[in-house]
């Protein structure tokens, strides 16, 4: 069986131009303009995908098996390549008898070249080939073009779907081009989420604008890790060059009063003598000597000068910005405002992930854990699914820390930072528990984070992390950060 690939390659067939060819007239679509010039940024998330799409299209083709009359045609055509003037010529009234029973579009044409044949020579062969070459690529041309046409329509409605959930997404994650490039990827396997599924997203984004403070504490706890500075004392002494400021003459700024004889720069009352009859003769004379009062100008040089002096040297030790471990407090008394926060918190965190490049993975714990992966290529269902929680139940705190420690073993993981958003009423964490998550902040440098929402939370249970991010949920503080907003 024939495949297109070998039928393009046969008949010297570009794919390369048609495929690009046909890329170009779906990025030129009305529809596709008109989403381009509101979302800029997803026009260029969508323009990585190019290389992917020319693979596709490749492959396709290569798979594609051509229709059975014109793989005969092309068997025909190849034999009559092979034989001698003679044969030809006796063989050629069967051939276009042949080509009428294939319908070929060649046929018509090559029962007007065998009845224009007066003589059997070898230029009226070389014509016919050349004329059926012609015909042939033309055949295989409009085959790859249809084949083509039918996956840039197809590619179109994909595309479609794709760029309306990324623009119903885009005014909730995109704050910078790798943010968009990667909700793009992650609209790609999602095209089953309607209109309705991500107003669960809008929901608690504009909970979020409503609650600045919430979004500025996420925005701090994702731009906490800096880099540690290692001071290192030098035995060497080493040069170190300043400048020195000295008095220069060259001309900037009034310095004072002088006599000379520069007219440029006189004081009004040497000039006022030049009006004076009786004066003037004077002014001439002081001019010669070179004493009438003039503007002192003198300007500033400075020059370099090196000495040696011990330095010290600060190392500094790059902490990467890791993924996100997010433990959340699914119990009965998280529920209601603190419930809302939580969620809030979690989409904020989601955002700045994107944004970074870094996972984001939640936990929730209540009597027993539920995994979402915020990041992965179905991140945004999970997500929707999180959002779609109730919280009721109780805490089991230690749990949800024992499965963080276990995937920060995980390489995947080993950079993450564990935040835990609690109101903190649970029960002690057992002793061994305690011991792993220090060593974890001692030797592999883990942040721990709790993000309060309450002033009831136990302090032995606080103690374990590095920092401690406070937000009071309560009526009082809420009404003031309403009030202040």
């Amino acid at each position: 069986m024939l495949t297109l690939a070998t039928l393009d390659l046969l008949l010297s067939i570009n794919e390369s131009e048609l495929i690009e060819e046909i890329i170009s007239a779906l990025l030129g679509t009305p529809q596709l303009v008109i989403f381009f010039g509101k979302f800029p940024r997803l026009k260029n998330a969508l323009l990585k995908d190019l290389p992917s799409w020319q693979q596709i299209l490749q492959q396709r083709i290569k798979q594609t098996i051509i229709p059975s009359p014109l793989a005969e045609e092309f068997q025909l055509y190849q034999h009559i390549q092979s034989i001698d003037t003679t044969d030809f010529y006796q063989q050629l009234p069967n051939i276009v008898e042949k080509l009428q029973q294939l319908e070929s579009p060649f046929a018509k044409e090559a029962d007007t070249l065998l009845k224009a044949f007066s003589e059997y020579t070898s230029s009226g062969q070389i014509l016919f080939i050349q004329r059926w070459r012609l015909s042939l690529i033309l055949q295989a041309t409009s085959f790859n073009k249809a084949l083509l046409e039918q996956e840039k329509e197809q590619r179109l409605a994909e595309i479609q779907k794709q760029l309306l959930l990324s623009s119903n997404l885009d005014p909730i994650f995109d704050h910078n081009d790798h943010a968009a490039g990667r909700l793009w990827d992650m609209c790609k396997g999602q095209l089953h989420l309607t209109k309705q599924n991500v107003q669960l997203f809008t929901l608690y984004a504009d909970f979020l604008k409503q609650q600045p403070d919430l979004e500025k504490l996420a925005q701090l706890l994702g731009r906490s890790q800096a880099a540690k500075s290692i001071p290192k004392e030098s035995p060497v002494l080493e040069p170190f060059t300043r400048f020195e400021r000295i008095p220069d003459t060259i001309p900037e700024q009034i310095s004072g009063i002088r006599q000379s004889d520069d007219i440029l720069r006189l004081l009004p009352t040497e000039l006022a003598m030049l009006d004076i009859e009786e004066l003037e003769y004077e002014f001439y004379r002081r001019l010669v000597e070179k004493k009438l009062l003039s503007y002192r100008l003198q300007g500033d040089g400075w020059q370099t000068k090196t000495t040696l002096k011990p330095v010290t040297h600060h190392h500094n030790k790059k902490q990467l910005r890791g993924p996100f471990i997010v433990c959340v407090d699914t119990s009965g008394s998280m529920g209601g405002f603190n419930e809302q926060c939580a969620k809030a918190f979690c989409l904020a965190l989601m955002r700045i992930a994107l944004a970074d490049n870094r996972h984001c993975h939640i936990m929730l714990f209540s009597t027993q854990l539920v995994h979402y992966d915020l990041t992965s290529p179905n991140g945004l269902t999970q997500a929707m699914h999180f959002l779609g929680q109730t919280f009721k139940g109780g805490t089991d705190l230690a749990s949800c820390l024992n499965a963080t420690v276990e995937k920060m073993k995980e390489k995947i993981w080993e950079d993450a930072d564990a935040v835990v958003i609690s109101d903190f009423i649970a029960q002690r964490l057992p002793g061994s528990l305690i011991h792993q998550i220090k060593n974890l902040q001692q030797h592999q440098q883990h942040r721990f984070h709790a993000v309060s929402l309450s002033h009831y939370g136990k302090p032995g249970i606080m103690q374990i992390f590095d920092y401690i991010w406070r937000f009071d949920t309560g009526l009082v503080s809420r009404l003031r950060r309403k009030w202040r907003n």
